[in-house]
């Protein structure tokens, strides 16, 4: 008699906790097990060598100031209406507050890890612009493709269609490209690449004199380990640009970056790069019960 799904699914629990079984079919029950229970405003993320699970209660803020000029047009904020009316979230850009007011030294932060490694030269590999209105000038498909192949020679994994590693987002539940659950669907690169060469000899304006958009890349989250069960809060996002294919967290959590330890780490050994931003995320966080613990946190 065939056991019900119900039935398969506790026996493989129960095989799963023991050691000498502990194989590769296991581990990929957990991850299954644990992406099908996210409800549809949920996403993972990992803290401690652990699992832990995120509950968005209210959409991201990418947060302008009176003296910031986040399209770059000479006007500050203050004096020009038309930029609070198109989100710029901007990379390596921060605000002296968080979107509650609180200052940004006690923002809690929210590690974004982003697979900047890769091989594929097609441009026909680089994502679309997410379904809806796209930011003026945005960087979509092909166009973006070759853009990035033009500065690194490649697509890196962050802005492919389908990517060769598993990331959390975009989130189970609706996995378009370029999407996550209360996320932006776009992001400012200016301030990142600027000055940067280009294959055709040419380089990216420093200062900057527009915004780049793309889509919000293919990523994954850490957090810090004091972190993990923590109400809802604002959280400041803070891109990590992983360089290192070996470095890259697994769904299961049983290898690669899944503490901030771990992350400090790759950047010391020059394999990751930590900026910080003006985009933030409203969430709580909850340790998962089940799911395998990283031995090197």
């Amino acid at each position: 008699m065939r056991p019900s799904q119900s039935t398969a699914r506790v026996i493989l629990h129960a095989l799963c906790r023991m050691p000498m079984m502990l194989s590769a079919a296991c581990l990929a029950f957990v991850a299954h097990d644990a992406f099908a229970q996210l409800a549809p405003n949920q996403t993972q993320g990992f803290g401690n060598g652990r699992i832990v699970t995120f509950t968005y209660q209210q959409n991201f803020d990418c947060v302008d100031e009176p003296t910031l000029d986040l399209d770059f047009n000479g006007m500050p904020a203050q004096t020009d209406p038309n930029e609070m009316q198109t989100p710029i979230c901007q990379v390596v850009t921060e605000t002296q507050r968080d979107p509650a007011g609180g200052d940004l030294k006690h923002t809690a932060h929210l590690y974004v890890l982003v697979p900047m490694f890769g091989n594929d030269t097609d441009p026909k590999d680089a994502m679309d612009c997410p379904p809806g209105p796209t930011r003026p000038g945005e960087f979509c498909g092909v166009d973006l493709g070759n853009e990035l192949i033009s500065i690194f020679g490649f697509i890196p994994e962050a802005w492919k269609k389908t990517p060769s590693v598993k990331t959390q987002c975009p989130d189970p539940n609706n996995p378009v490209p370029g999407t996550c659950t209360m996320h932006a669907s776009s992001v400012d690169l200016s301030v990142l690449l600027a000055g940067t060469r280009t294959a055709d000899g040419g380089s990216i304006p420093n200062p900057p004199t527009m915004p780049i958009f793309v889509p919000t890349p293919n990523h994954s989250h850490v957090i810090d380990n004091s972190r993990v069960n923590a109400g809802a809060i604002w959280w400041e996002v803070r891109p990590v640009l992983v360089m290192d294919q070996s470095d890259w967290p697994a769904a299961d959590g049983s290898s690669g970056i899944t503490s901030s330890r771990m992350m400090d780490a790759a950047e010391a050994a020059g394999r990751a790069v930590e900026v910080g931003s003006n985009f933030f995320l409203f969430f709580s966080s909850t340790m998962n019960g089940s799911g395998m613990r990283h031995a090197m946190h």
